[in-house]
């Protein structure tokens, strides 16, 4: 049998280089696997679990289904779907929240985290992000999550919910891990951390012209261009780590081999890595156009996509039922 790969971003903007690299070549990667049945979603849901717009959710839920169609997700292959579609994945969610505590979601560190980013919303919603993330893992039973290395305290949570589920009610589900791609940490062009849709300036997105990236990444923070000793960490380290994801190690070897020589003349790196990028992303951005301009075959992918996924978790929400108490 095929495994079952799930995998999905949330709808809180257009996709960045950090989701491409990050996530969606995971994703293309597995869908090509004959070996895997893969169904990738829109995590709209999960928007609401930080401050947003109601209007920005509606247009941006749409929006990255495009993006996912237009890198090169095929509904043909796999089930492209809105996770609201499939409000099942709520009341899995609020089962699964049975058999963990309070304490183990408030220890989690992308809980404090955020808590830290929104200390005035520090809701439930946000508490219960990963047991939402569990359910949307456990209710299509994946083997695997392609999902950054950040999301590795959420995939361990999915994996001791299926434990303890599994321990006490005698359900079947799989133990997931996380499928790692080669750029699954993207660093933030800002100098420190990842790229983010909630922090400006921190990103490029896969829908930028070349104009926007150069302008973006003249802003990314550097230092004199020579030095002792390449740096480790904060901007030129980010820069360099953005060289070798798009120019490969070796045109990386070659400017830190300059920084501790003659120097880097960070102005023509910049150029020279935005063209890079801009090239990558251009065929993505061509099909973008070819499909905002077809609303009508984006609408038959998304009810097509909601009634596949729909089938397979009504089918896991009622042996939960069963299991549980619910249904005889």
């Amino acid at each position: 049998m095929k495994k079952r790969v799930l995998a999905g971003m949330r709808a809180t903007g257009r996709l960045h280089l950090g989701n491409y690299l990050g996530g969606v070549k995971g994703m293309l990667a597995l869908q090509d696997n004959p070996a895997y049945e893969t169904l990738y979603m829109v995590a709209d849901m999960h928007a609401v679990t930080t401050p947003y717009s109601v209007e920005e959710l509606q247009s941006h839920r749409r929006e990255v289904l495009i993006d996912y169609l237009a890198a090169g997700l095929d509904p043909e292959k796999s089930v492209l779907f809105l996770q609201s579609d499939v409000m099942l994945h709520g009341e899995l969610a609020f089962y699964l929240s049975s058999v963990m505590t309070i304490a183990r979601m408030q220890h989690l560190p992308t809980f404090k985290d955020k808590v830290k980013q929104y200390p005035e919303h520090a809701t439930m919603a946000l508490l219960n992000y990963p047991l939402l993330m569990a359910a949307d893992i456990l209710m299509y039973k994946a083997d695997k999550v392609p999902v950054g290395v950040d999301q590795e305290p959420h995939i361990e949570v999915a994996r001791e919910v299926a434990r303890k589920m599994n321990a006490q009610y005698g359900l079947s589900f799989p133990e997931a891990i996380r499928f790692a791609t080669e750029g699954e940490y993207v660093p933030s062009l800002l100098g420190a951390g990842k790229m983010s849709k909630s922090v400006e300036g921190s990103a490029i997105d896969v829908t930028d012209s070349l104009d926007e990236i150069e302008a973006k990444l003249k802003k990314a923070p550097t230092d004199s261009g020579k030095g002792d000793e390449v740096p480790k960490t904060g901007g030129v380290a980010n820069l360099l780590t953005l060289v070798e994801l798009f120019e490969g190690v070796e045109a990386k070897q070659k400017y830190e081999q300059q920084y501790v020589g003659e120097g880097i003349r960070y102005g023509d790196l910049k150029k020279q890595l935005a063209a890079v990028i801009f090239k990558e992303l251009q065929p993505i951005q061509q099909k973008r156009a070819e499909l905002v301009a077809d609303s009508a075959y984006v609408d038959s992918v998304i009810t097509k996509g909601a009634e596949k996924a729909r089938a397979i978790a009504l089918e896991t929400v009622n042996e939960v039922r069963t299991a549980m108490g619910f249904r005889s």
